[in-house]
């Protein structure tokens, strides 16, 4: 317990609907644990479509969406239109259950205004940085310019209004003092870590490999940054041009991008060896992911790649899953040992690391074990539950208890050159 508890906290998110935003789950159900009352603004999705629930001490409000967004005016609109409802369930929130602090989860970075509305009444704001907007965009739509400015500008007047911010990794802690203009002590880390009450791995199902020797898993959105299309370069490498018809691809998650991916996947004639599942329960995830024998993070070299943390990465280790992906600052600093990392964006390089490890029972089962040793030790949310406290005593005022993040070795230079 801290020294705060009894302090109630609104935590508003748009990227995903609650809980199956798996951070912010986790950061709600830790401040329910320590005392403090919660509640959440959020968008309904699929299997989260009640307009007011409570779930594990969580006080839940959603609201619609538009459909995904597509484009620049898509993007406004659907940001627009989640920024009117997050201000109007707040009024709801704040007469029936009332709230002392706002902690406002980006994407997009336009819940300062709502912060900075409270703040005039004595409110405390709390921005927990889950995405670099201004890589995003750039990422999104191949280019800088005006609407880059935009993000920019609007990233650094969210860490101005706050009071404190949170930061996944040393590469965004760098970004919130050097383009926010935080101060170093205001800003702390707390990473995405599994919580391994969650993320356990369950008994192989044999009908994910399709008749086939192995599987390689992969789970996260499907979008133009995740790089889908570059695994089935390495699909096409691996199945038409070394004749590997030993190995079955199970994709899950959805996104803007799944009908386009299957659609090119069936144009290669690829069909019967991807398997997609879209967004599914974690009973489906874990099955397929767990009958995996390699599990791969084929994401874009991009800068916004380059300095994220990717949830799935800490899954798969979670797991005991060897890994495959590019080499990218972050994914290296979270992985280490545990996965191969394949020359910036080369497909087959890709392709042939599956191989490799596909074709050493031995090393997979080594580095399998290297992951889940370092989740279980040093990446688990167990470790950055506290942190997510002490940012919480800072920011109501109790800095007995909190702890000021220092930078560590962990981040090493960007691996891919000729990044945004």
């Amino acid at each position: 317990m801290t020294a705060s508890t009894g302090k109630r906290i609104l935590i508003i998110v748009e990227n995903l609907p609650v809980p199956f935003d798996r951070r912010v789950w986790s950061e709600a159900t830790t401040l329910v644990k320590a005392g403090y009352q919660v509640s959440v603004i959020c968008p309904k999705g699929k299997g989260a479509t009640a307009p007011y629930e409570v779930i594990d001490g969580v006080h839940i409000y959603r609201h619609s969406l538009p459909l995904d967004a597509e484009g620049f005016l898509g993007y406004v609109l659907e940001y627009s239109t989640a920024l009117f409802w997050e201000f109007l369930l707040s009024l709801k929130v704040a007469r029936q259950r009332g709230f002392d602090a706002i902690h406002a989860c980006n994407p997009p970075d336009t819940i300062f205004l709502i912060g900075g509305f409270y703040k005039v009444f004595g409110k405390k704001f709390l921005f927990d940085h889950h995405d670099i907007n201004p890589e995003l965009y750039e990422a999104k739509f191949g280019k800088r310019g005006i609407g880059w400015k935009f993000m920019v500008w609007l990233e650094r007047l969210s860490f101005r209004t706050a009071n404190v911010s949170i930061a996944t990794n040393e590469s965004y802690r760098d970004i919130a003092i050097r383009r926010g203009g935080m101060l170093p002590e205001k800003v702390h880390i707390v990473r995405s870590g599994p919580n391994l009450d969650r993320v356990r791995e369950v008994a192989p199902d044999p009908k994910w490999r399709n008749g086939r020797r192995f599987v390689v898993g992969y789970v996260g959105v499907i979008g133009k940054q995740e790089g889908l299309d570059l695994l089935l370069d390495s699909v096409d490498h691996l199945v038409n041009a070394k004749g590997r018809q030993d190995i079955q691809f199970v994709i899950c998650g959805g996104g803007p991008e799944l009908d386009a991916i299957k659609a090119d996947t069936i144009a290669r004639g690829l069909g019967e060896y991807v398997t997609y599942t879209g967004r599914c329960p974690d009973e489906i995830l874990f099955s397929a992911l767990s009958t995996a024998d390699v599990c791969v993070n084929p994401d874009r070299p991009t800068a916004m790649n380059d300095k994220s943390t990717m949830n799935k990465i800490m899954e798969y280790m979670a797991l005991g899953k060897p890994i495959v992906q590019y080499d990218l600052r972050e994914g290296r600093f979270s992985a280490q040992g545990a996965s191969l990392y394949a020359t910036c964006t080369e497909p087959t390089d890709f392709g042939d690391k599956i191989a490799e490890l596909l074709d050493d029972s031995e090393r997979r089962a080594t580095m399998g074990a290297l992951g889940r040793e370092r989740v279980r030790k040093e990446l688990a949310w167990s470790h950055e539950g506290p942190k997510l406290l002490a940012a919480y005593d800072a920011l109501f005022g109790t800095p007995s208890r909190s702890q000021i993040q220092k930078p560590s070795s962990g981040s090493d230079p960007a691996m891919c050159s000729g990044q945004g």
